[in-house]
């Protein structure tokens, strides 16, 4: 909480400084009504003479109605400045997200990553703002109460301060038992967010499997340890309010009972115990006030410690200062790997010593069984990984020595189950890189996509709904296609992104690839032995290591694993 405070508001402190002014004016002139009630009552009406009446019920007038004015002002002032401060909260922390390496992405989740930008931003907005209002003006009450309480009657002050100690120690004893409850609250959370999002994006899978029932089990699993945990929490932090009310009610008592024996007694007046039991209701509230501010802190303090935690996380993938030796690069290799290993878990290797060395404009093919470590190359090669072991290189060049944005910016990337977002055609391939029309027309159409995206373009209202819901597989797989090549990168990246087209469009798509981009390095992922045949190379893998390199005939004789696969499919050599 502590960065939120002194970073994140330190802009806004001038302006929360006007609203503070406002709001301390504002509960000024609230305190002020009650004592001029009591002197109403003791001293200007027995004078009976209607002017000073008028006078003085003029003067509670004008106080109510400043009051009021500016803590109207001062309730808008504080309102603007939590919503700027998290609008930048907000910001700050959605583009650390969009640059964090998938290991942070891996370590915090996705569903905790989304939790985090959603529930604990608006947490930390409301704490904002209560910390502007009650934080304001519940202090101001409570201690201009207790002063002025002192200076009408102090032996019935007396009574009120007693009370304090106990409160005291009630809200501490309170905030450090469930600070660590909503921490565990906001954990738990985030896995009811992830079950959500997997349920409603599987959606269809469910109902074709009859798993509905199945799903619902496991969300009332999820959603009862959420709830519980929730009443823990919130049972905890009620004890605060009723406990509070008891004692102030119990101090009212006694400041009625001490009362009436002073206006008995003739020690005291009527007007100062209707001002002091005002007095007492207006520290009621405000304490009232002070348990709610104690009630959502432990809530806010975990949720901007979660925060925090993002926006600190260390990127484990920044540039590194690394020796590069040229002698170790094979002459004429754009890119290339050299005895490369690597582990998500840092137990067992998913790949082991991987090389091979592409020149610019060649093709490579990779083909192996689920889980043999394709995507996983792929990952290391645009650096959504650092390697364990050995090092990959572009144009010469250790990828852990380039910026990041450099480096993504020489690839074209094209994944089986692609991101589709809500919008148009040309802005799904556009995405925001200012392309020109003519670059996005002809990779439409190298993509062998100008059909049906003419069909789709002509109903201008139409876009594409999210995930590309309202497009074939094909269709989806061409447009994603399109997107990688619209740029003209530097090294193609297809992971096996035709998987859904047909043999005739697929073997159209690899000749105008030929045609149009005889420049670019491409690395193809793949199931079909007919989508990498003609490739310069062809990279067989299996459990993680290499178990045949080279060209179509060449595995053919050499690897047995490749020739099994291709009579499995094509049934010739």
């Amino acid at each position: 909480m502590k960065r939120i405070i002194t970073e994140y508001l330190k802009p806004f402190y001038g302006r929360m400084a006007f609203g503070v002014f406002f709001k301390f004016t504002g509960s000024i002139m609230d305190l002020i009504i009650p004592s001029i009630l009591a002197t109403i009552i003791d001293q200007v009406i027995p004078l009976n003479e209607r002017l000073p009446i008028l006078y003085w019920g003029g003067v509670m007038v004008g106080c109510a109605i400043i009051g009021m004015v500016f803590n109207i002002i001062a309730n808008r002032m504080a309102a603007r400045v939590a919503s700027d401060a998290t609008e930048v909260i907000r910001h700050d922390l959605f583009a650390k997200v969009m640059y964090f390496s998938n290991h942070q992405m891996d370590t915090l989740t996705k569903p905790s990553v989304i939790s985090r930008l959603t529930s604990d931003t608006y947490i930390i907005h409301q704490m904002i703002i209560r910390i502007q209002r009650l934080g304001v003006r519940a202090p101001i009450m409570l201690v201009g109460g207790i002063i002025i309480t002192m200076t009408l009657d102090p032996m019935l002050a007396t009574v009120l301060i007693g009370i304090m100690p106990i409160m005291a120690v009630l809200i501490t004893l309170v905030s450090r038992k469930s600070m660590p409850l909503f921490a565990g609250l906001q954990q738990t959370f985030d896995s009811f967010v992830r079950l959500v999002r997997e349920d409603i994006n599987g959606i269809r899978v469910i109902k074709a499997l009859s798993k509905t029932d199945y799903e619902k089990k496991r969300f009332d699993v999820i959603n009862t340890d959420v709830v519980n945990r929730e009443k823990k929490a919130r049972m905890t932090v009620a004890v605060i309010s009723p406990t509070m009310n008891v004692c102030l009610n119990m101090g009212l008592v006694g400041v009625v009972v001490m009362g009436a024996y002073g206006v008995n007694n003739g020690t005291s007046e009527v007007g100062i115990i209707l001002a002091f039991m005002t007095y007492f209701t207006i520290i009621l509230h405000a304490v009232v006030a002070i348990s709610k501010l104690f009630e959502m802190w432990p809530k806010a303090t975990a949720s901007a410690d979660r925060i925090v935690q993002a926006l600190e996380s260390v990127d484990a993938l920044a540039v590194q200062v690394v020796a590069e030796d040229s002698e170790t690069n094979k002459v004429g290799a754009f890119v290339e790997f050299q005895n490369v290993t690597f582990s998500y878990d840092k137990k067992e290797p998913n790949l082991s010593n991987i090389s091979f060395a592409l020149a610019k404009g060649e093709t490579l093919g990779i083909i192996g069984e689920t889980g043999a470590g394709k995507t996983t190359l792929l990952n290391l090669l645009m650096r959504l990984y650092d390697v364990d072991e050995g090092t990959i290189t572009i144009a010469g060049h250790d990828v852990r020595s380039m910026d990041p944005r450099e480096l993504h910016k020489k690839f074209g990337v094209a994944f089986q189950n692609d991101m589709i977002f809500e919008a148009t055609i040309e802005e799904n391939i556009d995405l925001g890189r200012n392309l020109s029309k003519e670059a996005i027309t002809a990779a439409i159409d190298c993509a062998g996509a100008t059909e049906f995206v003419d069909e789709k373009s002509a109903k201008s209202a139409e876009q594409l709904t999210i995930k590309g819901a309202n497009l074939s597989g094909g269709q989806k797989q061409r447009i994603l296609i399109a997107r990688a090549l619209a740029a003209r990168p530097e090294i193609l990246v297809l992971d096996d992104s035709s998987s859904a087209l047909d043999y005739q469009t697929d073997a159209a798509f690899r000749k105008a690839i030929k045609a149009n981009f005889d420049d670019t390095t491409i690395i193809i992922v793949a199931q079909r032995v007919s989508s990498i045949r003609h490739a310069d190379h062809i990279l067989v893998l299996e459990n993680g290591a290499v178990i045949g390199y080279g060209k179509h005939k060449h595995l053919m004789k050499s690897c047995e694993v490749y020739r099994e696969i291709s009579y499995s499919q094509m049934g010739v050599s």
